[in-house]
């Protein structure tokens, strides 16, 4: 084919072929535009025509064989794309009919021949030489098979870090009772927790005070050493030891044998407070109540491991509100520090799963711009996986109680290292509230939330919270097995919150050494029970 075009633009000729002559003449002289567009249209459709020869030569390159003119490859090629239509897919629509039906729980039950592993299928699908249909049957056989095995692996691995979370690991039982011996057979190790003349310092707002509530006397320890030792003033730290009736003596005898003079060491169990032997106290009626309503709620851990209609995760969920420590008077006590501590302007209070790596005294020259508690938010950071808490990660939004009270993408903040100003806390009704919120949890069978002191805590403190630094607390030590050593070891306060606490076998052995390095392990009574850093 031969293309002719005049140079004034007016006169196109196109020889197709031999003796065949056909002259094409545009009459409208004015418009040269339209010469130009007819020109390139022109050089477009010859462009295209080689396009697709270049597209059919492809196709036999590839050796596709299917049979389709050179138009119908390119529109298989270029069509989708054009016109957004979808490809027809080349799988056997007899295998989506049977992957699509309903699953049954007993449809694999009892058969032994199902291929283990996907070398087995395929070995099994090549001899037998089965068609679509057979070979969809086989596959869904398989899949339903290993996702019924996945699921209860990761029921049984839920169950197993609840009961190792939960329980009381022989070494500290053994610590606790080799230290009450020791509390009643040496008067050494009862000594007055702090001595007489140290006592005024307790309600001297000049020092830094810091509050700890624990029944645990291996992890108390190693807050109270991490304290002193990084503080830049000691002599001007207090620090409060809370906990209950049966460690008070264990926990006496180990800070009697253990000061960390210059520092002022209080050890002072919950019912020698004034306050909470007088009249009914909110937090042992709710913890009461919430413990009936849990018992009748949950049904125990077997219960939940024998349900075979939720998630796994569900499962893990209900698992740790089932653990001992969200009923523990520890946990709900901190809602009432301005009781427990009415002389005190301000209190730093610490959990005792955390590390202190630097000196904490900076934290008293913060500005609360008159909020009550000093926290660090937990939706915002480089690890997605720790810092991407907000209110709907807690409350339940689809109860409307919830949602008609609060914002679902409200930024949350957490407990562990809080700096709560108790004289700001003393003019609100941020205790009442809390309480308020647990009663409505209990009329709801906890369907406004199942886990632990946070979420009331979020709701009680809405709108009296005062964001830190980061540096001030580190979270996820305890569930965030990525968190590197030389990350942690740049936060100014560490926090295993989570299951894998240092102190149990399940804590993460890159992140240990941490914590342990406070222990001094050749105590006589570290030794004795065979605590070891590792």
């Amino acid at each position: 084919m031969q293309l002719h075009i005049s140079p004034s633009l007016r006169h196109v000729t196109v020889l197709p072929g031999k003796g065949v002559r056909e002259f094409i003449k545009v009459k409208v002289a004015s418009r040269r535009v339209s010469y130009r567009l007819l020109f390139y249209s022109l050089l477009f459709f010859t462009f295209l025509l080689r396009f697709v020869f270049v597209l059919s030569a492809v196709d036999s390159i590839d050796g596709d064989h299917s049979k389709c003119s050179t138009i119908g490859c390119l529109g298989k090629r270029i069509g989708p794309r054009i016109m957004r239509r979808r490809i027809e897919s080349n799988v056997p629509e007899v295998i989506y009919q049977i992957l699509d039906e309903p699953v049954s729980k007993d449809e694999v039950q009892g058969k032994t021949d199902i291929p283990q592993t996907l070398e087995e299928f395929t070995s099994e699908m090549r001899q037998s030489r089965s068609d679509a249909k057979a070979f969809a049957l086989r596959l869904r056989e398989m899949v339903i098979l290993l996702e019924q095995r996945t699921r209860t692996a990761k029921i049984q691995e839920y169950l197993y870090r609840h009961v190792a979370s939960s329980s009381i690991p022989k070494q500290m039982h053994c610590l606790a009772l080799k230290l009450a011996n020791e509390h009643s057979n040496n008067a050494a190790a009862r000594l007055q927790l702090p001595s007489a003349e140290l006592v005024p310092a307790l309600v001297d707002n000049s020092y830094f005070h810091f509050v700890l509530a624990s029944d645990n006397v291996l992890a108390a320890s190693v807050v109270a050493t991490s304290l002193v030792k990084n503080a830049l003033r000691p002599e001007n730290f207090v620090l409060h030891i809370i906990t209950d009736r049966k460690t008070y003596a264990p926990m006496q005898a180990w800070f009697s044998l253990h000061p960390l003079a210059p520092a002022i060491i209080e050890v002072k169990a919950l019912h020698q407070f004034d306050w909470l032997s007088k009249g009914k106290i909110p937090v042992l009626e709710a913890m009461e109540k919430d413990k009936r309503v849990r018992s009748q709620f949950r049904g125990g851990s077997s219960a939940l491991v024998a349900n075979n209609t939720e998630k796994p995760q569900v499962i893990a969920a209900k698992l740790q509100a089932l653990s001992p420590k969200y009923n523990s008077l520890m946990n709900h006590i901190r809602i009432h520090l301005p009781e427990l501590f009415p002389s005190l302007n301000k209190i730093v209070f610490l959990d005792d799963d955390i590390v202190i790596q630097t000196d904490l005294s900076p934290l008293w020259d913060i500005d609360m711009n008159g909020k009550v508690n000093g926290a660090a938010e937990t939706c915002r950071g480089e690890d997605t996986f720790v810092m991407s808490k907000r209110f709907k990660s807690y409350l339940n939004f689809s109860h409307p109680l919830i949602a008609k009270n609060f914002d679902p993408n409200e930024c949350a903040w957490a407990y562990g290292m809080n700096i709560f100003d108790l004289e700001a806390w003393r003019k609100t009704n941020i205790s009442l509230t809390y309480y308020h919120w647990l009663e409505e949890n209990l009329k709801s069978d906890l369907s406004l939330w199942q886990l632990g002191t946070l979420p009331p805590g979020l709701i009680a403190f809405h709108g009296h919270v005062h964001v830190i630094d980061p540096f001030w607390h580190m979270l996820g030590l305890g569930y965030q097995d990525n968190t590197t050593l030389a990350d942690a070891e740049r936060a100014g306060v560490i926090h295993f919150n989570g299951r894998a606490k240092p102190w149990l076998d399940i804590a993460f052995p890159q992140l240990r050494p941490l914590w342990a390095k406070y222990i001094d392990f050749s105590d006589k009574f570290i030794k004795g029970c065979h605590i070891r850093a590792s």
